[in-house]
């Protein structure tokens, strides 16, 4: 029995089986086998081998169509044996039978249609990876003076991009970087995700002021969305030592300095991009070692049981050690755990390390200057 099954699941074609289809399998064997010792010790008053039916059902919920029909012709196999052996073979017995090779095939059609669904699935959660690493880029792991790492937490299994956005690139003008979140999901989400990367992607080599970069991503959104629609972004700039941030609506960044987790708040509010937003940018001298974390909205409204994500608390312990990308790794292993696997909303994060000013840094003032001294 187990030979006839193990050939029909080798033809598959499938390869190795899944945790899921050999717990199948095991479970139908186990039937077959039980049912063959009941109809071998429990005489002749009583037949047992309608019971033989459930198995090919069993393997039909995680199995292969292959698997099902393996499973079904042992146990028809078996079946057909216990009725010949019987000296008048009773009206349950054939029944049974029947009934097997009936379930077999009914078991077979649903794990096709499974299978095919599975299928479908695999193939669109490629796709959508593939959609990714074209809005999203694998960051660093050395951008300029900076060590530099970005993640996409996705809040469901079936989907792995959405309307949060980043980039870090190293410009004329220092390591410029963004963090964004579009108003909205769906294919609305990534098609304005991918303007506004776009746009930033040519501006940031362009533009000598954050101010001016915020100014065109603007125009950008608000050519291509409603009157309601909007994206938050947090825009930072290192050059030569000097951070300089503008924020446009966007939780603010986290400093991480010798234990300390310090909130870098905007001077002045702003409003998101696509509302014309007049921003003013908060400038920080950094030290080796610091650490910088950007993240969306969906970390900072991460709860359980009404409770908030603790992420101040926890950041120095999570993010102070190792390398950013071990960092965000343990962010996103605790944020998982915090949440039971739970997320309401994407999480786009970004960690970056500043290890010390590059030999020779052609500039070492931040663009608001810049910009202020060519007005």
């Amino acid at each position: 029995m187990l030979s006839l099954v193990r050939t029909h699941t080798s033809q598959s074609g499938r390869g190795p089986l899944s945790p899921g289809s050999r717990a199948g399998l095991g479970a139908a064997l186990v039937l077959l086998s039980f049912v063959c010792l009941l109809e071998l010790t429990d005489g002749r008053e009583v037949g047992y081998v309608p019971l033989m039916a459930v198995a090919p059902l069993l393997t039909a919920m995680t199995g292969s169509w292959r698997m099902v029909v393996g499973v079904g012709a042992a146990a028809s196999l078996a079946g057909t044996v216990f009725a010949l052996a019987e000296p008048t073979t009773s009206v349950v017995t054939a029944t049974g039978v029947a009934g097997v090779a009936l379930a077999s095939a009914a078991g077979a059609g649903w794990a096709a249609i499974r299978q095919r669904q599975a299928d479908q699935l695999a193939e669109l959660s490629k796709l959508a990876h593939v959609a990714q690493q074209a809005v999203l880029r694998p960051l660093g792991p050395q951008v300029g003076a900076l060590a530099v790492s970005g993640r996409y937490i996705s809040s469901t299994a079936t989907a792995e991009i959405g309307g949060d956005l980043y980039e870090a690139i190293d410009t004329p003008y220092g390591v410029r970087m963004i963090i964004g979140d579009v108003r909205g999901k769906g294919l609305d989400a990534v098609r304005l995700a991918s303007i506004v990367l776009g746009s930033y992607r040519h501006v940031a080599y362009e533009r000598a002021d954050l101010r001016a970069i915020v100014a065109d991503l603007d125009r950008a959104v608000a050519r291509n969305v409603g009157d309601e629609d909007f994206v938050t972004a947090a825009l930072v700039e290192e050059r030569g030592g000097t951070l300089t941030i503008v924020n446009c609506g966007h939780p603010p960044p986290l400093l991480l300095r010798r234990g300390a987790v310090i909130s870098l708040e905007p001077p002045a509010t702003a409003p998101p991009l696509g509302f014309m937003p007049t921003v003013q940018p908060r400038v920080e001298r950094l030290e080796p070692g610091d650490r910088l974390l950007l993240f969306t909205d969906g970390l900072g409204e991460a709860r359980r049981d009404g409770e908030f994500f603790p992420t101040v608390d926890r950041a120095w312990r999570l993010l102070g050690h190792g390398t950013v990308a071990d960092g965000l790794a343990s962010l996103e292993t605790a944020l998982v755990e915090w949440v039971h696997g739970q997320l309401d909303d994407d999480i786009a994060l970004v960690l970056m390390e500043y290890a010390g000013s590059r030999t020779g840094a052609a500039l070492t003032v931040p663009s608001w200057e810049v910009g202020a001294t060519e007005g």
